[in-house]
C-alpha cells in the first residue's frame, strides 16, 4: 500500500535575526596571522579572506538571492521521515524530458539557477522545443533546506532510491539524472538501480561531469599520456588537496563546531574549493562571482548544515571507489579542471559510455563556471533517448 504524501510548497525566508547576528560575528571576528608564502598553498591568503568578509558583513544581499530562488516553484516532501527540500521547475513544452540534477558538497541547489531556464524553456535560449526537460533539483539530506538525518545510514545508495520516490511522487514514469561530485555518486546509484533491475527503473539514462572510474590494466602497464595526468592529479590530490575530505569523513561532528561557530571559517572552508577546484587561473572570482560564492557560503551558515553536509563523507565517501558498472545510457562532461579527470578507458570499464565531451574550459563547478556548454552537453547526450 502507498503511503500518503504531501509536497508542501516552500519559499527562502530566513528571519532577520538570523543576518544581524551574522553582521554581528562578521565583526567580531579574531583573524590568525597571515600566511608567510605568497600564494594559496597554506590556505586562504588573510588580506584576501579579510576582503570577502568584509564585502559579506557590508554588502553582501541575502534577500537578492532569496528573492531569486523564490522565483522558482519550490516544495518539502518528506520521504520515510527525512524532509526533502527541491526545485520543481516544468517546461510548458509538450514531451519535455524529466530530469532530476543532483549538487555535490561544497555546493547547493543554488549551482543550477541559471540553467534551470535554458533546459527547461529551450525556445527563448535560442534551442529547440524538443530538447526540453522537466527539472528537478533537490537538496541533499543535510545540505541547504533538505533536514539533517538523525540516525546513521543516509548515504548515497539511500539517496539514489530517495530520488527515485521523489521523481515517482511528481508522477513522472520515466527520467533521468544528472550529476557532479557527490551528485555523481547518487546519479552512478542510480545508474546502478537502473542496471539491476534490468530495464524495469524508470531511469533511463545518466549524465556526468565528474565520473567515477578505476584505471585500466594498460594504463597500470603502459600508461598513455591521459593516464599519466590522471595519475599526476591523483597524487596531487593526495598531498595537497585531500585535508578535508579526511576530516569530514572521520570527524564532521568535531569539525561542524568550529565552522557552525564561526561564519568567516564557514566561508574559508569553502572558498579554498573554489579557487582549487575552478578553472580560474589562480583567483576564484575569475571563475565565479564574489556574490555567487558568498549565496552558497551564506546558505550553509544560515542552516547551520557544517556538520551534517560533511557527515555525508562518513557515511559514503567509499562510494568514489568504483563499484558495480553501470549499463543503462551514460554521458560524461569532460572539463579539463576537474579535480580528477579520468580518461575515457578508465570510464568505459564502469559505465556504459554512449556520449562524450571533452570540454574546452570549465572545472568542478560545471552549473555554475560554464552553464551554457552544460546545457548544450545535456541536451545533446539525451536527444536519442527522447
Amino acid at each position: 500500500m502507498l503511503r500518503p504524501f504531501t509536497l508542501d510548497p516552500f519559499r527562502a525566508e530566513v528571519p532577520e535575526a538570523d543576518l544581524v547576528d551574522l553582521r554581528q560575528r562578521l565583526t567580531t571576528t579574531r583573524f590568525p596571522e597571515a600566511e608567510t608564502v605568497d600564494n594559496w598553498s597554506q590556505g586562504v591568503p588573510l588580506d584576501y579572506l579579510r576582503d570577502v568578509a568584509e564585502y559579506w558583513r557590508d554588502s553582501y544581499d541575502w534577500r537578492r538571492l532569496e528573492g531569486e530562488l523564490n522565483t522558482f516553484d519550490q516544495f518539502v516532501t518528506d520521504i520515510e521521515g527525512q524532509e526533502i527540500h527541491f526545485i520543481h521547475a516544468r517546461s510548458q513544452h509538450a514531451d519535455a524530458m524529466p530530469i532530476v540534477i543532483t549538487h555535490g558538497w561544497p555546493g547547493s541547489v543554488l549551482e543550477f539557477l541559471r540553467v534551470i531556464g535554458p533546459l527547461t524553456d529551450p525556445t527563448r535560449f535560442g534551442g529547440d522545443a524538443a530538447d526540453a526537460f522537466h527539472v528537478v533539483c533537490p537538496s541533499l539530506p543535510g545540505f541547504g533546506f533538505s533536514s539533517k538525518p538523525a540516525a546513521t545510514g543516509t548515504g548515497t545508495a539511500r539517496i539514489a532510491e530517495l530520488w527515485t520516490t521523489l521523481m515517482d511522487r511528481l508522477g513522472y514514469e520515466r527520467w533521468v539524472a544528472q550529476g557532479g561530485d557527490w551528485g555523481s555518486a547518487v546519479t552512478t546509484e542510480i545508474g546502478r538501480l537502473a542496471t539491476s533491475a534490468g530495464g524495469a527503473h524508470p531511469c533511463a539514462g545518466i549524465h556526468l561531469n565528474m565520473p567515477i572510474a578505476a584505471p585500466t590494466a594498460e594504463a597500470m602497464s603502459d600508461p598513455s599520456p591521459a593516464d599519466q595526468a590522471a595519475f599526476a592529479a591523483f597524487t596531487h590530490y593526495q598531498e595537497w588537496e585531500a585535508g578535508y575530505s579526511k576530516q569530514q569523513s572521520t570527524r564532521p561532528q568535531t569539525l561542524g563546531y568550529a565552522l557552525t561557530d564561526s561564519p568567516v571559517g564557514q566561508l574559508a572552508w569553502i572558498l579554498e574549493k573554489f579557487q582549487a577546484w575552478t578553472d580560474c587561473d589562480g583567483h576564484p572570482e575569475n571563475a565565479i562571482t564574489r556574490d555567487t560564492i558568498l549565496d552558497i557560503v551564506t546558505q550553509y551558515w544560515l542552516t547551520a548544515s557544517a556538520a551534517s553536509s560533511a557527515r555525508l563523507y562518513w557515511e559514503s565517501f567509499a562510494s568514489f571507489l568504483p563499484g558495480a558498472r553501470v549499463d543503462i545510457p551514460t554521458g560524461v562532461a569532460a572539463f579539463p579542471r576537474e579535480i580528477i579527470r579520468a580518461p575515457r578507458p578508465w570510464c568505459e570499464q564502469a559505465y556504459a559510455i554512449t556520449h562524450w565531451t571533452d570540454m574546452p574550459r570549465g572545472g568542478h563547478f560545471a552549473a555554475l563556471e560554464q552553464p551554457d556548454l552544460l546545457v548544450a552537453d545535456l541536451r545533446e547526450c539525451f536527444r536519442p533517448l527522447r
